[in-house]
């Protein structure tokens, strides 16, 4: 399959945070060809292992599978469904979303519903409507009614957006964030051919609320190093400062050099950096940004792992919708494979 079509099935997938199954299937058998082993942890991080020689570094490439999305709360007796946030969503965007409502027994289509305009007060129509004031209308009658179509607490609601193919390399999709890494992530295996070191390619869980998988998984398997790959902020948009973030579509992969949780380890950014150097591939530095991947808690566990986060420029991530350039997305998997090439160089 291409690389649209592979990005286009990961991306149009539910994989709410804490239902990550049906991402990790898909996940699993397109790393399948390139890997040793693969086997899945306690809490449901995917890892897939390609071996190497036993006296040489082990590293770990981690994507998180999670998506930002919707949780079930309560059920009124009029059948309207009230939600609770999964992840960092702004108020905003809600209103009139279409999402879809995953059950154990089917898929079910709504929309993100409020007091119409033309019955609100002035003042009220001025205010940024807050999430629980806001409700899904699923076409149930009652409560009742929304019951037997399965509805239940708890259930996990995503965003209604299908993948589309725009112009100039770009593409328009749901959960690029992390999607868009999770394909990094096949693809750098896919360009590693043959490496001496062990690569542990990981695609970890509940990320978007505390970057939680990450920290377990790295426990586990206690690697020399760690890459996290991810998206983060295209500014290449009308309103955004080139103080607030310089990091464009099309320019290439964008390295961390901080965030709000990570500080990356010198010698990974100057690995990092060389190796783009070498292999001709147009890098973007970023730094003080808010938010972090899973390279922050990576970096944190048993005694210290030295990370480092590449990272695919997306615009309006963390919304019902992104937009990316592929080939920034391919040069991230590029750039990963080659650098961990030339570990024996650096480490």
């Amino acid at each position: 399959m291409s690389l649209n079509e592979n990005l286009a099935k990961l991306s149009n997938v539910c994989g709410v945070t804490g239902n990550e199954a049906p991402v990790r299937e898909i996940l699993s058998q397109l790393v399948k060809p390139y890997v040793d082993e693969i086997t899945v942890d306690r809490l449901e991080n995917v890892i897939a292992i390609k071996k190497g020689e036993p006296s040489k570094p082990k590293i770990m490439i981690a994507a998180h599978m999670d998506e930002i999305g919707l949780m079930v709360k309560t059920i009124t007796k009029e059948g309207f469904l009230q939600f609770s946030k999964v992840g960092g969503i702004d108020d905003r965007i809600l209103p009139a979303q279409k999402v879809t409502v995953h059950t154990t027994t089917g898929i079910y289509r709504g929309v993100i519903g409020s007091k119409p305009p033309h019955v609100q007060k002035e003042e009220d129509r001025r205010k940024v409507l807050a999430f629980d004031d806001l409700f899904i209308d699923i076409g149930a009658e009652n409560r009742e009614a929304a019951e037997k179509m399965g509805i239940s607490i708890g259930n996990p609601v995503a965003f209604d957006t299908n993948y589309v193919v725009l112009n100039n390399d770009l593409v328009m999709g749901k959960a690029f964030d992390n999607r868009a890494g999770c394909l990094a992530m096949v693809e750098t295996l896919k360009f590693l051919d043959e490496t001496d070191c062990t690569v542990c390619a990981v695609g970890t869980v509940q990320e978007e609320v505390g970057l939680r998988g990450a920290g377990v998984v790295a426990f586990g398997i206690d690697p020399d190093i760690a890459l996290a790959l991810d998206v983060t902020v295209a500014g290449d948009v009308p309103g955004v400062r080139e103080y607030d973030t310089s990091v464009k579509t099309g320019k290439g992969p964008a390295l961390t050099v901080s965030d709000s949780g990570l500080i990356t380890h010198p010698k990974i950014l100057r690995w990092l950096i060389d190796t783009a150097e070498e292999e001709k591939i147009a890098i973007q530095l970023e730094s003080g940004l808010m938010g972090s991947t899973d390279a922050a808690r990576i970096a944190l566990t048993r005694q210290g792992i030295p990370s480092g986060t590449i990272s695919i420029p997306t615009r309006y991530i963390h919304s019902p919708v992104g937009i990316l350039n592929m080939h920034d997305l391919e040069n991230s998997a590029k750039l990963a494979a080659a650098a961990i090439q030339k570990i024996s160089k650096h480490f």
